[in-house]
């Protein structure tokens, strides 16, 4: 990791551990963004970090050779800056990859900020609407990615429905780095159905595409569904299955993960 990712991680951590200081107050429960593809367009409260860890194990085939194997490491920081802005730092600290080729390393490191323009009118269809820019950060080594930054934009979309459900979906339009030099645009999209079971545990469905990831390759399309338990307002725990339904992606991936709010 260099200099920049380094400083870029402590900044993060000293914003956390000043927040996670604050006096605790009630508020809703905690809301975190994953195990899904799809974000939400809720922002956590300012004075407040939340961390979003997990890990994933992923088989995928490829034709003529031995099936690819990956178990990563996922982490999230999400520190509210304002009632509508929060800055984020996602990672994989570890990702360990075998098969055709043996490889142990890091994976993504990425710089986002959430912004929440529109808040959904209660009783009403009407969503929520923000945006999220990102840069991904080329702190990860050879064969994970490229010497170059990603960045990009996603557009977020939230719906609060009658019965007890939500739809998050997000559009999404991305520069890729390409070897040996250059850019690929990428298009992404995505929608996560989810449902409220009780007052502990939720539901979810969800559908994503994404274009292609380097000159040449096909599209993608894939599906996913898991469920989250809230053990108490500030702590969640998720686990979810995914597949792939066309291109290239995992035949199977199945994640599992642990999400603490701090400070409010």
């Amino acid at each position: 990791m260099g200099p920049a990712a380094e400083s870029l991680v402590a900044l993060c951590l000293a914003v956390t551990i000043g927040a996670s200081g604050a006096a605790a107050a009630e508020s809703e429960r905690i809301q975190p963004d994953r195990p899904s593809v799809s974000t939400s367009a809720s922002t956590i409260e300012p004075g407040a970090a939340q961390m979003e860890s997990g890990t994933v194990y992923s088989r995928t085939s490829i034709g003529g050779s031995p099936a690819e194997r990956q178990f990563a490491l996922e982490l999230t920081w999400r520190v509210g800056l304002t009632e509508r802005l929060e800055v984020r730092l996602e990672g994989e600290p570890l990702v360990v990859t075998t098969g055709q080729q043996d490889d142990t390393g890091i994976g993504d490191l990425s710089l986002e900020v959430k912004y929440r323009f529109l808040d959904g009118r209660e009783d009403s269809w009407w969503p929520s609407l923000g945006v999220m820019p990102f840069v991904k950060f080329p702190v990860a080594h050879a064969p994970h990615r490229t010497n170059a930054p990603d960045f990009g934009l996603i557009g977020l979309v939230s719906f609060d429905l009658p019965w007890r459900l939500s739809l998050d979906t997000n559009v999404g339009v991305a520069g890729l780095a390409q070897r040996p030099s250059g850019y690929l645009v990428q298009g992404t999209a995505s929608a996560a159905l989810g449902r409220d079971i009780g007052e502990r545990w939720s539901i979810f469905g969800e559908v994503f595409f994404a274009s292609a990831v380097e000159r040449g390759a096909r599209d993608s399309i894939g599906f996913d569904a898991g469920i989250q338990f809230f053990l108490t307002r500030l702590i969640a725990l998720d686990a979810a299955g995914q597949t792939s339904l066309a291109g290239p992606g995992p035949d199977y991936a199945f994640r599992a993960g642990l999400s603490v709010r701090f400070g409010r």
